[in-house]
Order: structure tokens, then sequence, then C-alpha cells
């Protein structure tokens, strides 16, 4: 097994290229074009070649910290709703109210609900599917970006679902749900999957949009205009954090734009409602 370098901060293969993911065997820098992906991470070209897996599957899950602090943070928020008059399968009570996304809430200056909204869910089966689904899209993606980009895609697809829901939705109409989110992450993968060859129909990711795609426009009380904006700011920030850096020739300018596709969207989420 190579040894590490732990204070490399480019590509082993391609020095003139920054990077902030390492093989999840070897432990070595890689660059978007040298990475593979596999069931326990992001793999350099050697390391992919192996058949045997260096890292189990549970030391890998361990490592998708930020994807279960996100679903805790969906789990309490839904336990306080419960707790100040929420049921099973309907929102009610005083952190519902306070939180859904809603138009005209906005306009009158309560701009949290940008936010707060997509962590919010109508019922146990709402919180229980977009929670497996930001678990499934985690496992794959954050032990091999890291927190900080999987953090990125995860709130900036959340403010583009904000966004495209106030675009399409009755001002009067609340919306809630980390779907946007979900949404994000699921495009993200697929450009991920793009930038290294791998055809996301073949993978799977491909079948699995098309199907939600498919349900978001066929089944009644589903927020289009969330799922499709979740979805676009997705693509464009994975494009920026997986795709992107050695055409921008460094790892920082895509953070940063990422950042300012954030704020364009809660800013432009504002805006609208008012």
């Amino acid at each position: 097994m190579a040894t590490t370098d732990a204070t490399a901060t480019t590509c082993y293969r391609h020095r003139d290229r920054e990077t902030g993911v390492s093989c999840s065997s070897c432990g070595r820098p890689i660059c978007t074009e040298c990475m593979t992906s596999t069931p326990v991470g992001m793999r350099c070209p050697e390391c992919s070649k192996q058949s045997t897996k260096v890292r189990n599957l549970a030391s890998t899950r361990q490592e998708a910290t930020l994807t279960r602090v996100l679903i805790g943070i969906n789990v309490a928020v839904w336990l306080a709703m419960l707790l100040t008059g929420s049921t099973l399968f309907q929102p009610a009570g005083v952190v519902a109210e306070l939180g859904v996304l809603q138009g005209a809430a906005i306009a009158d200056g309560e701009w949290w609900r940008v936010v707060t909204g997509g962590f919010l869910h109508a019922s146990i089966f709402h919180l229980l599917l977009n929670s497996y689904f930001i678990y499934i899209m985690g496992e794959l993606l954050e032990p091999g970006i890291g927190k900080l980009r999987f953090g990125l895609i995860y709130g900036v697809a959340l403010l583009g679902g904000s966004l495209g829901a106030l675009l399409l939705t009755d001002p009067l109409q609340p919306t809630l749900g980390a779907s946007g989110a979900a949404f994000g992450l699921l495009a993200a993968g697929i450009v991920g999957l793009r930038a290294r060859g791998i055809s996301p129909m073949q993978s799977g990711l491909g079948p699995v949009l098309l199907l939600n795609l498919a349900i978001t426009f066929l089944i009644p009380g589903i927020s289009i205009g969330g799922h499709l904006g979740g979805l676009a700011a997705g693509f464009v920030v994975g494009w920026l954090l997986l795709d992107a850096p050695p055409r921008l020739g460094s790892q920082k300018a895509p953070i940063a734009i990422s950042l300012a596709v954030g704020a364009a969207c809660a800013v432009g989420a504002v805006l609208l409602a008012g």
C-alpha cells in the first residue's frame, strides 16, 4: 500500500490540481478526474481496481456523520411538532405554524421560513421517506466528498427548493419538507458519476430521478416547485464542487461560488415572497 502524505493538498497524479478529497482506501489526495465512485467511497485509479475492500462498510458508514446529524435534526423537529400540536399524519401547532414555508408570512418579515420549512414534515411517512432518501445519498456522497461539500450541497439545495416552491406556489399555501434538499443530493450524485465517466442510468441514480419526477408531477399535493428548485440547485452546486475544480484552477473558487449561489437563492426567495 502506498504511503499517505498527510500534508498533501494536490492530486498525487496531477500536482497542479488542488483537492480536498482523498482515496477511501490509501488516503492519497485525488482530483475529480482521478476519482472513482465505489460503495465504500471515492477511490484512486489504482485502488479502484482492487477487488477487496480496504475499509469495511461499517467504518464507512461511521464517516457519514453529517448525514446522521441532518437526519437527527429533521427527527428532532418532528418530535417538537408532535409536542406542540401536530399528529402523526397532520402538521399543526406552534412549531408548524411558525416554521412552514409560506410566501405571505415571509412577505411580512418572517424570512426564517425559507430555511425552517425544509426541516418540517407533513406526516410520519413524509419524514421517513425523506430521511431514508437523505441516508442513501449521504452514504454515497459524504464519505467521498467530505462534510463541507456535502453540507454545501444539502444547504443550497434546500434554499433552491424554497425558491422554487415560492415561485410556483400560491403565497397562502404552506409548503414543508426536506424533499428539495434530497433532490439536490440526487442531482449532485448524478453529476459526480458523470464526472467520473459513469453512466447515471447504469448506476441506478438515473432511473431513481425519473421515478421521482414522475411521482412529483402525477401525485397531487407534492410541491413541484420545491422538487425542481432543489434539483436545479443540486445540479449547479454539484457541478461546481464535483466537476468544475480542475477547470476553475482552485479548490476554493467552487466553494465560494457555491456559497454565493446559496445566498442568491435565499435572497431571491425573500424578494420573491415580498
